[in-house]
């Protein structure tokens, strides 16, 4: 819901130039519609299933975004005490939560089973056990599933792969019937499902194909050990557009879905993250400076990696839009747009063509709404940016810009630092 109007770009019905002249610069901005949208779209391709989308929080936790999606039926996917009472906070039910996570605590075990959740899903035979001590000392029931790593190949990048044999996530297919035969033997655990995530950003239905037909021969192999399965969480990893890339085509995605799982009669849950928010939100930021020498020209932006890391940490790529149009065809430059940050890795994109910027132009870098300002820092001791979020036409703050004095008044002087008086 990003389009021009009068060679301004608006979000919704929104001028973004005005916005920009009331906040300053640089913010993030997110259109409540595209996030409607995108979630009743990923609902309609399963409306045939007994299904349950639980949104990933790790993608973009702030509670706006999160009471979007709860008040859409939603359910939460967390991997951490603080995302599970974000998840609360925002009025996602208990028991539409699942727990994921290589490395949960005990007192996030144990906040997770008081709150009584709809499972946890278990990536190591010690955590299983922590879970029933934690559980048998509540006198409460766990519900519980296995999250088995099927070792196969996603594709993309290898920072987000995490269903290889080399990767620290989940229990080996090999032994997850075992593992299973334990949890039955285990006092207050309850097998409630079989959990499977193997990576993120996959546009190939390959993967994910060959990840199902593992799924339904280990539930096959658990029936005839008398181990009842009646949820299969087959993760997210749905990928998007970000450039030119051919994104999943999620009715594609859904039929295979259907096709592998519809004859079990067993409750799907989804973990989207990336493709529920991503496309809703923009990074604006504000050209510093334009710099240029013997290779090429730079533009210097008043954001930076502490802001959006992503194309720092992933090489990911991303597009940009000036904030007024400009459709000079004939006026065309070739640009990296960097940030100020005293890195090299400090870049949103690198050859990026539009015509010709001035200092002061504002840009839009694009897909940003998920793994952005979640993966941002303090770094250089610069603080974090306001973020904003749009419906039709109105827009409100959904997370201040942060003081610098406020930043600094975070750090604690050493007891003999400190002036006595």
């Amino acid at each position: 819901m990003y389009s021009y109007k009068n060679k301004n770009l608006y979000c919704e019905n929104i001028n973004l130039n005005d916005i920009a002249k009331d906040l300053g610069s640089p913010f993030y901005c997110y259109s409540s519609k595209i996030l409607e949208t995108k979630y009743k779209e990923l609902t309609n391709a399963l409306k045939e299933e007994d299904s349950l989308i639980c949104f990933s929080l790790k993608a973009n936790s702030n509670q706006s975004i999160i009471k979007t999606f709860s008040a859409l039926g939603s359910g939460a996917d967390v991997v951490s005490i603080g995302e599970l009472k974000r998840a609360l906070k925002a009025g996602i039910p208990a028991n539409k939560i699942v727990f994921s996570g290589v490395g949960k605590n005990a007192n996030e075990l144990i906040y997770a089973i008081k709150n009584e959740i709809l499972m946890i899903n278990v990536e190591s035979v010690p955590e299983l056990k922590q879970i029933s001590v934690q559980a048998s000392n509540l006198n409460i029931t766990a519900p519980i599933s296995l999250r088995v790593n099927p070792d196969i190949e996603a594709g993309g990048n290898e920072k987000i792969s995490t269903g290889k044999k080399q990767d620290k996530f989940g229990i080996s297919i090999k032994e997850a019937i075992d593992v299973y035969e334990l949890a039955s033997n285990l006092d207050n655990i309850q097998i409630k499902g079989i959990d499977v995530h193997i990576g993120s950003q996959i546009n190939d239905l390959q993967p994910f194909e060959q990840t199902f037909d593992c799924i339904v021969k280990t539930i096959s192999k658990l029936k005839d050990k008398n181990i009842n399965i009646e949820v299969i969480d087959i993760g997210g990893g749905i990928g998007i557009n970000y450039t030119d890339e051919d994104a999943l085509n999620i009715n594609d995605y859904a039929a295979l879905i259907s096709k592998k799982f519809r004859s079990l009669n067993k409750k799907i849950i989804i973990e989207p993250g990336r493709f529920l928010t991503a496309e809703s939100g923009i990074l604006v930021t504000k050209i510093i400076y334009i710099k240029e020498n013997e290779s090429k020209k730079f533009i210097i932006v008043d954001a930076a990696m502490n802001d959006f890391i992503r194309p720092s940490l992933y090489g990911s790529l991303h597009n940009a839009l000036p904030l007024t149009e400009d459709n000079n065809e004939k006026n065309i430059e070739s640009y990296d747009v960097v940030g100020p940050i005293c890195e090299t890795g400090d870049f949103f994109i690198k050859n990026f063509k539009t015509s010709k910027l001035s200092e002061g132009d504002l840009l839009a870098i694009t897909n940003v709404g998920a793994y952005g300002s979640v993966l941002s820092s303090n770094y250089n001791s610069r603080p974090s940016i306001t973020e904003i979020m749009i419906k039709e036409d109105n827009y409100s703050i959904i997370k201040k810009r942060q003081d610098i004095d406020e930043m600094i008044n975070q750090d604690i002087l050493a007891d003999w630092q400190k002036i006595k008086g």
